[in-house]
């Protein structure tokens, strides 16, 4: 896939919206066939729980894909041909990706080195061995460009290739003085990727979806220390639930940055003393992607995913390309108006217990896109709630 330049200006004014995170963004592109339709529907929807939400204009639009090219960032859609493929394999990837560098080094193999801001110099030492040997077998290093281990591994493999994941927009470094470290990782060709306009300074919990990403281009996550509530304990859990490698590496029980690794080997993470086992565990992944194979990656469920994104929630509508290729784009107009027509039918077969759309459909009789385009206005009322597997129930009957 490769899309034009006015499709790209539609996927950005569409996931730059108010309430539209990649699930969300997923959900809207199936649903309506393409981001334009989406973006005509979209403020109908969200009207009928009284607050109508506009997209960003296209003039917004130009000026962020402007002030991104001056820098040399390219805005990269999944499907395209530069977008990660480990990092689309997993349920929230961005739809769009900014990419500053060479974006061949995110072709290759990767793996996660995260760790404590305050490491200790032994956590260090192995980081940067660890790094380096890592780099030399053929691995890529991602980390999230923070003070401590971080920083460490990025250095380390410079020679070999790294990749640092920002928590906020690709002219907003943080730290700040890690601005030259960005400079060297640029020169010696690894890449900088982010998700966040331009502009945006990193918050609270921009840093755990950076993690999510810093996990989902990688074969494996590789924590050096971590106390029990370190956000590189985040990484684990996500490298986790994407279906890949959790490994840990050993620490004092006496010193409060290891007890987060301690438990990550407790619980059945691959305990790391030297390169090598990392090597061993990612051979076979590795020699998978060198021959161009799908990823071996088991998806989690979407409702077991953490919430980044103030979204509407599309669990109902489908989430999967039909074979034939996108869904047929629907008149927004006449979606709404049907739904509304058959709106107090389809509540009538709505009860507190959880049930599927098709069975929706098939009790009332309605098109499964009628039940999916009411389904949707009942949430943005507040009237219905989701759960696992698609199901919905009534709330408050």
């Amino acid at each position: 896939m490769q899309l034009t330049d006015a499709q790209r200006l539609d996927w950005l004014r569409l996931i730059r919206t108010e309430g539209v995170g990649p699930r969300t963004f997923r959900g809207l592109i199936n649903r309506f066939g393409g981001a334009g339709p989406a973006l005509d529907a979209l403020p109908n929807l969200t009207a009928a729980r009284g607050r109508r939400i506009l997209p960003p204009t296209r003039g917004e639009a130009e000026a962020e894909i402007a002030a991104a090219a001056r820098l040399g960032i390219r805005l990269v859609a999944m499907g395209e041909p530069d977008y990660p493929r480990a990092l689309q394999a997993t349920d929230s990837a961005p739809p769009l990706l900014a990419i500053r560098g060479e974006a061949a080094v995110l072709r290759r193999p990767c793996v996660a080195i995260v760790g404590s801001r305050n490491a200790s110099a032994a956590g260090l030492a192995f980081t940067e061995r660890l790094a380096r040997a890592l780099g030399e077998a053929g691995l890529v290093v991602v980390s999230g460009l923070a003070r401590g281990i971080d920083a460490r591994a990025h250095k380390a493999a410079l020679a070999t290739g790294t990749v640092a994941v920002l928590a906020g927009g690709q002219d907003r470094i943080y730290p700040a003085n890690h601005a030259g470290l960005v400079d060297a990782i640029l020169g010696d060709g690894g890449a900088v990727v982010a998700e966040m306009p331009m502009g945006w300074e990193p918050r609270g919990r921009d840093f755990p979806r950076r993690n999510r990403i810093i996990s989902g281009l990688s074969l494996g996550s590789v924590v050096v220390e971590a106390a029990r509530r370190s956000g590189s304990l985040i990484t684990a859990r996500f490298a986790l639930e994407q279906g890949r490698e959790v490994f840990a590496v050993p620490g004092s029980p006496l010193d409060p940055r290891a007890e987060g690794t301690n438990d990550l080997i407790r619980q059945g993470a691959t305990l790391v003393a030297e390169p090598d086992h990392v090597l061993l565990v990612l051979a076979p992944l590795v020699a998978e992607v060198g021959t161009g194979s799908a990823l071996a990656v088991d998806r989690p469920d979407l409702a077991d995913e953490p919430i980044f994104w103030d979204e509407i929630d599309l669990d109902g509508i489908a989430l999967t390309v039909p074979a034939d290729g996108l869904a047929e784009p629907a008149s927004p107009a006449s979606s709404l108006a049907e739904a509304g027509d058959d709106r107090s039918r389809l509540i009538a077969y709505l009860s507190p217990t959880p049930v599927g759309t098709d069975e929706l459909a098939r009790a009332s009789g309605l098109s499964v896109r009628i039940v999916q385009t009411t389904l949707l206005e009942l949430e943005l009322d507040g009237r219905i709630e989701r759960h696992g597997s698609g199901t919905v129930s009534l709330i408050g009957q």
